[in-house]
């Protein structure tokens, strides 16, 4: 590329270009607080460094914008799509996901530069309306990334043994806001019309928008909380083989799970180190197992995703619940999420469904790499709806779809209970 680069002014507003440049500017400020070697790390396979992150949302501009629409682009560096696509088989091969914590180099500092590179080059195709699409995409899944780069690097701090905290002092007390009594959302039954309405962006996994035939049901208008856990542990509940899937079972025993992750004691592990667990706050850090688990304990059930989205859309009083951009998450200050507790939908933790992760009637992956975004993961995962507190500010609406396997928990993931009417 020749001549001076455009640059991206990065401000306030909600333009596509201030928004490009607000999402590129948070994940930098999300990881400012780690060390080179805090950022290399990976603690699990399921998790990746935060360093992978940073470079990752990077090759996916790079890749899917500059390189297949900016006329001379050159890629920063030839060896980098090997070590930075994550699952797209149409872009090549890349190293073993396992593998990712072992990049000590390129080193933070030179993924940084390449980042500020790469969003320098946007700034040429920030304008083009065809592009805009594409552009919506990449922004969403970079705030993917800065959700997963939060609770990936909250789990690589958790396995050391002096539990350090991501950042410096202890968080403010939590003020819980959860009622000692469960009221309820109801719904009468009848037809809903479930997926995006088409409106604004959605992954393709949203849509398309079909009919539902929902019975009557009522969904908890709150999430069932800590002290509420250590009261189904105090029962047995992690050692009554009847409260449990078989998998489940399978699972608790073989892992040796008696408690969320991240509890020891009275205390649980938070990005600013350990912490006084708040007996009213969100249980978080659990399985669908444990998730399901609990409600059969509790006679009661999770919803489906269906009866979730109906209640989240309103749709048996017209009003609609949907998610608030200004309330909910902390994501936009870069401190340290923490479920608070309350009656909103989002912005506490990410709810478990039943339901399997499966494609809507008529559901179709887009043409191209990015077709793999979702589509080929429709096997064996669960549905989460809502938003969690490390979810970035209107990030999540009403037709989302989170997935995740049946045991992974290092996700912000808890439960609202449903029962039948």
């Amino acid at each position: 590329m020749g001549g001076e680069p455009a640059r991206i002014v990065t401000g306030t507003g909600n333009t596509l270009t201030q928004r490009f440049a607000a999402t590129r500017a948070l994940t930098e400020a999300l990881a400012a607080p780690l060390s080179e070697a805090d950022a290399t790390i990976q603690s699990m396979e399921d998790a990746s460094p935060a360093k992978w992150h940073l470079a990752h949302t990077t090759w996916f501009w790079e890749t899917f914008l500059l390189r297949d629409h900016l006329p001379g682009y050159r890629l920063w560096n030839d060896d980098w799509p090997f070590l930075f696509n994550s699952y797209y088989e149409a872009e090549g091969a890349r190293i073993a996901r396992a593998r990712r914590g072992m990049l000590s180099r390129p080193t933070v500092s030179e993924i940084v530069e390449w980042r500020g590179a790469v969003t320098d080059a946007m700034a040429h195709l920030i304008d083009d309306p065809a592009l805009t699409p594409l552009i919506e995409l990449g922004i969403a899944h970079e705030q993917q990334h800065q959700e997963l780069l939060l609770t990936d690097i909250k789990h690589a701090l958790f396995q050391n043994p002096l539990g350090p905290p991501m950042w410096d002092g202890r968080d403010a007390a939590t003020t819980s806001a959860a009622s000692a009594e469960t009221a309820w959302h109801s719904f009468p039954g009848g037809i809903a019309m479930i997926g995006h309405d088409g409106r604004g962006f959605a992954f393709d996994n949203e849509g398309p928008r079909h009919r539902v035939l929902i019975e009557p049901f009522a969904l908890a208008d709150r999430l069932v909380t800590n002290g509420e856990w250590q009261a189904f542990i105090a029962d047995g509940g992690y050692r009554n083989a009847a409260l449990w899937l078989s998998d489940g079972w399978a699972w608790v025993n073989a892992e040796g799970i008696d408690a969320p992750l991240y509890w020891q004691g009275d205390q649980h592990f938070t990005h600013c180190g350990w912490q006084d667990r708040d007996p009213a706050a969100p249980v978080t850090h659990i399985s669908y197992y444990e998730a399901d688990a609990y409600a059969t304990w509790a006679g009661l059930r999770l919803p489906t995703e269906f009866e979730w989205e109906a209640i989240a859309r309103g749709q048996h009083t017209g009003a609609e619940l949907a998610h608030d951009p200004a309330a909910g998450n902390q994501l936009d200050r870069a401190v340290p999420p923490l479920p608070r507790g309350g009656t909103d939908l989002f912005g506490d933790c990410w709810q478990f469904t039943r339901s399997g992760y499966l494609p809507y009637p008529r559901f179709a992956p887009v043409t191209g790499a990015v077709g793999e975004y979702n589509g080929k993961f429709m096997s064996g995962q669960v549905v989460l709806r809502g938003a969690s507190c490390a979810t970035v500010r209107g990030h999540s609406r009403a037709s989302y779809r989170n997935f995740f396997y049946p045991h992974q928990r290092w996700q912000f993931t808890g439960l609202r209970l449903a029962k039948d009417i």
